[in-house]
């Protein structure tokens, strides 16, 4: 009878683990770092964008959804990008040609449960490189946005410690996105920025990541020329199998959440200031937890 009870929770510690050490994140692109107005891009100038991003999460869910409570599991991460965007007068198509990049410092401390007892253990380190090429228009009741740029492994990886701050493999990304302003003043605006990811071979093992589609949403109203407010979602998918003799089983893990967001503006400093919050109420094969971004841009 023993026996019969344990093999279940075994098996799904074992999962479990899998999970964490090998795929997680799901995806280069951490769902949820952008919110409101994520598909807007700016007017041409040069801007840097200082993203800082907190997870923490204490749940690991199976494939049906479930808590798998073996794995007790105790999960922080923050992270620091810094992003340089160039926006143009240069027009393709009359978009606005663009340029970004960022790099990632990340620190990861994780604590779970696994067969051969408890992993612990903490890291902060240089994350992986991000470039990209985009293309903006800007019409009196939208703006559109599409982009194109790749993951480069920079960061160190592992093919056993999940807080190693490399992903160890490049990623190809690809982004379109709409902001509709839905009233002649602009105040109401309903946004979706979708990423798809093409992910090559891990450099520490066998094993190739699936491919990956996440959106970011958003609805907003502007109080005043200085304030917005809304509420911010994202749903982040694995949609193909991982391949390799490494990969875990959990093909299509996924992730949703939701959550409140206000925008600052200080006209003296000329600073925007986003503060978000995102409460993850769905996941599968994946950590299940809490989203916080503070993100500063500023135009120079």
């Amino acid at each position: 009878m023993k026996r019969t009870h344990l093999l279940p929770g075994i098996l799904g510690l074992t999962l479990a683990t899998c999970a964490v050490l090998t795929a997680q994140p799901s995806a280069h692109y951490p769902p949820g770092i952008e919110g409101i107005k994520a598909a807007t891009l700016p007017p041409p100038g040069v801007y840097v964008r200082n993203y800082n991003f907190f997870y923490y999460s204490s749940r690991l869910n199976d494939a049906g959804g479930d808590e798998i409570k073996a794995a007790d599991p105790n999960v922080f991460i923050y992270a620091n990008a810094p992003r340089l965007l160039w926006i143009t007068d240069w027009q393709i198509l009359g978009g606005h040609l663009g340029f970004d990049s960022l790099v990632l410092l990340k620190y990861s401390d994780i604590r779970i449960n696994t067969p051969n007892g408890r992993f612990d253990d903490s890291t902060f380190g240089l994350g992986d490189l991000f470039a990209e090429a985009t293309l903006s228009w800007h019409l009196p009741q939208a703006d559109f946005g599409i982009g194109y740029g790749p993951w480069a492994p920079i960061g160190d990886s592992s093919a056993t410690d999940p807080t190693a701050p490399g992903a160890g493999y490049w990623t190809h990304m690809f982004t379109a996105g709409m902001t509709w302003y839905m009233d002649p003043d602009r105040r109401w605006a309903l946004s979706a920025l979708c990423r798809y990811e093409i992910n090559h071979d891990h450099r520490d093992m066998d094993y190739r990541p699936g491919q990956v589609f996440t959106v970011d949403y958003g609805l907003s109203y502007a109080v005043t020329r200085a304030i917005d407010v809304g509420v911010a979602g994202y749903f982040q998918r694995r949609v193909t199998g991982n391949r390799g003799a490494d990969a875990p089983t959990h093909a299509h893990d996924k992730v949703a959440g939701i959550g409140p967001e206000v925008v600052l503006f200080c006209s003296k400093l000329g600073l925007f200031t986003s503060l978000r919050y995102q409460y993850e109420f769905l996941a599968e094969s994946r950590l299940q937890g809490h989203t916080g971004v503070v993100t500063l841009t500023r135009r120079f």
